[in-house]
């Protein structure tokens, strides 16, 4: 049997967006493949502070979090790249001067301004963060902090192209739609992510499989000859997705595993 390296998404790909919870079959795929010898790794856009604990427990070989950014393999922590401490600075200045809301995403936490953001969703996602303990110790202005990515909500007030323009030294942006931005480090992806971790074991490049729904899954699509998009995803996905499987609620990432097992 040839051995797999499989790297999953996890929100809208293993966790519903609806339900907040992994599906029984998907926990019972994953199981299985693990025990099949086959690798299992998350891959997200999420740093590792914010990392679902049911993701952790789960057993995955590997998180890869801030797209590319940190790696974590077995108990090692493989590679870690943060944003140089006094660009990060300028970042939080030219925020607030261009009318720019947003949250850091750190290592260790997430860091929130401490004014409230005229932006709903960023009130939501600061709820959501608090209730897994983060975003509550330190707010961006007060500095002394260190970040791998933005996240950011824009409207017709925000100059985003002189943001965007401020920020190309370390960041890409990412379009998420409706004015949110994913600004991650320009030389890291979930792409280099996979490729990283395909060197370290050694694995010919057919043994990469990957499963995700957004867009800042299209880098692992665009590597990957096998790629999944779940039911509900970006069609930016489409021209790259080998197979598109069921949404996460009606076993979609256990339908797509059981169409790849056979190949493996």
């Amino acid at each position: 049997m040839k051995k797999a390296a499989m790297f999953f998404d996890i929100d809208g790909t293993i966790i519903s967006d609806t339900t907040k919870k992994i599906p029984e079959s998907a926990a019972a795929a994953l199981k299985l493949a693990r025990e099949n010898g086959h690798y299992i790794f998350i891959n997200t856009g999420r740093t590792i502070c914010s990392v679902p604990v049911l993701i952790k427990r789960m057993g995955f070989d590997g998180l890869l979090c801030g797209c590319g950014t940190y790696i974590l393999y077995k108990d090692e922590v493989l590679l870690e790249s943060t944003i140089p401490e006094e660009r990060g600075y300028q970042y939080i200045d030219k925020m607030k001067e261009l009318q720019i809301d947003g949250l850091l995403e750190g290592t260790e936490d997430v860091y929130f301004s401490e004014r409230i953001s005229r932006f709903e969703g960023i009130e939501s996602v600061r709820r959501y963060m608090a209730s897994m303990g983060l975003g509550v110790e330190k707010t961006y202005e007060k500095k002394g902090l260190r970040y791998d990515k933005i996240l950011i909500c824009t409207d017709e007030k925000s100059r985003k192209d002189e943001f965007f323009e401020t920020i190309r030294q370390d960041l890409m942006p990412i379009d998420r739609q409706n004015g949110v931005y994913e600004c991650i480090q320009k030389d890291f992806t979930k792409a280099t992510a996979i490729e990283f971790m395909r060197r370290h074991l050694g694995l010919e490049k057919d043994q990469i499989y990957v499963f995700g729904d957004s867009s800042n899954d299209l880098s692992m699509f665009e590597y990957a000859d096998h790629a999944v998009a779940m039911g509900e995803h970006d069609p930016v996905l489409e021209s790259y997705a080998e197979y598109i499987t069921d949404t996460v609620e009606n076993d979609g990432l256990a339908k797509a595993m059981a169409k790849a097992m056979p190949q493996l």
